[in-house]
């Protein structure tokens, strides 16, 4: 990565948690192009575009966006919403797989009470046999995130997983611990600012790291997710898949909504399992960032999306 697109990259993350800045794109609206990664505001545009995928072949992960909440009372909103996704998702016969961060449910505030909300969620999924992915956040939140599935688990909760970042030191042993524990896993390359200390910040240590942890998931049998739109990285898992005789249906390959489209529709015309990340709601500017962050063409997109409308 090139000392231009490290600064780049610096600056948009430093503005995802900018509620200034927050607040003027939301002035700006959907039309700053947040809808090309962003399904909708809207449970009802939300469920609009996961029927369109569906109809592709290709599976869905919902996300009702929102982090950083200031009061226990929104993350009980949260976790409302979360049972009516959850039952709606059921009528439309959709999977019934969600993701959520633990901050939304309060975690930064109150553990307990965000463990009970994120357990009234999980008891919910399991009586309509659909899933829950505590998504990973920031390293502040990684191992208390990984505590919450565990215990989860151990009260018999075993419809949730969780997310293992391959830029974080200590991934390899998590995946370990978590590989033994048979928890579900969707394994990513990472989105945050982090220190050094802690995090690879070279790409093709990250992309090591990342072969790594996919290789020890598809070793230890347990089912696991490959979230990535690296064509390389995509190459490398379905021929180590094929080379150790690990079944189609042993794993899947996850992609954002709006990214790598028409690939996602290969590999479901493979046969390959992909599940698209469809994230929705009115808290979509940190989301957004985070994605024009990954990619310097993505913000261009965004200015010609600007000066097509202007």
């Amino acid at each position: 990565m090139g000392l231009g697109n490290k600064i780049y990259r610096s600056v948009l993350l430093g503005l995802a948690g900018n509620g200034a800045v927050e607040a003027a794109a939301h002035k700006v609206g959907m039309k700053l192009g947040a809808s090309r990664f962003v399904a909708g505001t809207t449970l009802d545009e939300a469920v609009a575009a996961a029927c369109r995928l569906r109809d592709k072949g290709i599976q869905v992960s919902m996300d009702h966006l929102g982090e950083g909440i200031k009061t226990l009372e929104e993350a009980d909103a949260y976790r409302d919403a979360y049972i009516v996704l959850l039952q709606r998702l059921h009528q439309e016969g959709l999977s019934g797989n969600v993701s959520l961060k633990p901050t939304q449910m309060g975690l930064a505030l109150d553990e307990a009470s965000c463990r009970e909300r994120i357990t009234a969620i999980a008891r919910e999924a399991k009586a309509r046999g659909a899933f829950v992915r505590l998504d990973m956040e920031n390293s502040p939140y990684t191992g208390r995130t990984i505590e919450i599935v565990r215990q989860l688990h151990k009260e018999g909760l075993t419809n949730t997983g969780t997310v293992i970042q391959a830029y974080l030191y200590r991934s390899a042993e998590d995946v370990r611990k978590l590989s033994n524990a048979r928890i579900n896993l969707r394994l990513v390359k990472g989105a945050y600012k982090e220190s050094r200390a802690i995090a690879f910040a070279k790409p093709d240590t990250v992309a090591a790291s990342f072969k790594r942890l996919i290789r020890m998931r598809l070793d230890s049998g347990v089912y696991t997710a490959v979230a990535t739109h690296d064509d390389e990285i995509i190459r490398w898992t379905k021929a180590y898949a094929a080379r150790r005789g690990v079944s189609r249906g042993a794993f899947e390959f996850q992609m954002l909504y709006g990214m790598r489209m028409s690939m996602q529709e290969q590999l479901a015309a493979e046969g390959y399992t992909v599940r698209c990340y469809v994230p929705y709601g009115e808290r979509w500017y940190p989301y957004f960032v985070r994605r024009l962050a990954e990619r310097p063409e993505n913000a261009g997109f965004v200015l010609r999306n600007l000066f097509k409308r202007n």
